[in-house]
């Protein structure tokens, strides 16, 4: 039986998956493929743009499959309606094919010029976080993202300095099976931390929104952001950790027994 469509995936080597959730952006898209071209030009690796669809009212898609035609790295899904940013990038994570994924905002308020200095640093960590510098939003919403990401860090021990931050990247087994449930997506280096992946975090430039909408619902996202927190803090102190501990004996081989010492999965 053929596999679903959301798990086909060719596997490439020294590659890299750029994953953009959109939602209505149909006044960034000629910009944001303009600014993604000329951010890859010296990429050498193998690059994918894959545009995760969340469902947009817009011209966003049809904007998205008319470039399509003359820049065959431009891959496209798309949700027939608007699920959420959480369920955009597992639905990315899913369908990338590069050995390296970065995530990105639609918006241009990310900057792709960034992508190859944090996709190469996965040479030696498993994910990198950007952490906006000069934060061009308004006064509220950097304040209320600075309380919310002390609050996490509080509640879960962690020190993930801008959660909010889409512009990271990962070595693809980090992020591949992972399950992700509705605002999950703003906890994922706790989660890979957990699981005992080496996170770092890095400074990254950031502008004003050019052009559309925020999608930012400071009130919606603080009330499932406290219950999210709390499911956090339960998983992590509930989490059972054996890297290192579970040693698997074989049957005996010749006169020897073979033993192997496994990781978690």
């Amino acid at each position: 039986m053929e596999s679903p469509p959301i798990l086909r995936r060719q596997v490439e080597s020294d590659s890299l998956s750029i994953v953009v959730p959109v939602y209505n952006e149909e006044e960034n898209i000629a910009a944001l493929l303009e600014q993604l071209t000329a951010a890859m030009k010296d990429w050498t690796w193998w690059v994918e743009f894959l545009f995760v669809d969340d469902g947009s009212t817009d011209t966003t898609l049809e904007l998205l499959k008319q470039a399509q035609l003359s820049d065959p790295r431009i891959r496209i899904a798309h949700f027939r309606h608007n699920l959420g940013q959480t369920a955009a990038m597992e639905a990315g994570f899913h369908l990338a094919k590069g050995r390296a994924v970065v995530t990105l905002d639609g918006d241009l308020q990310n900057d792709p010029a960034e992508i190859p200095r944090l996709a190469q640093m996965l040479a030696d960590f498993d994910v990198v976080c950007g952490i906006r510098t000069r934060r061009q939003d308004t006064w509220w919403k950097r304040r209320s993202s600075r309380i919310a990401n002390g609050f996490r860090n509080w509640m879960t021990g962690d020190d993930i300095v801008d959660t909010g931050c889409t512009l990271k990247a990962y070595r693809r087994e980090c992020v591949e099976r992972l399950e992700l449930y509705n605002g999950m997506h703003r906890f994922l280096p706790t989660l890979l931390k957990m699981r005992g992946y080496r996170v770092t975090q890095v400074p990254v430039g950031h502008h004003p929104r050019r052009a559309g909408k925020t999608k930012y619902d400071t009130w919606r996202r603080l009330k499932k952001g406290l219950a999210d927190v709390w499911a956090v803090r339960w998983m992590k102190k509930n989490w059972i950790a054996y890297e290192g501990v579970l040693e698997v004996v074989e049957a005996p081989a010749a006169s020897n027994l073979k033993r192997q010492e496994i990781g978690k999965a």
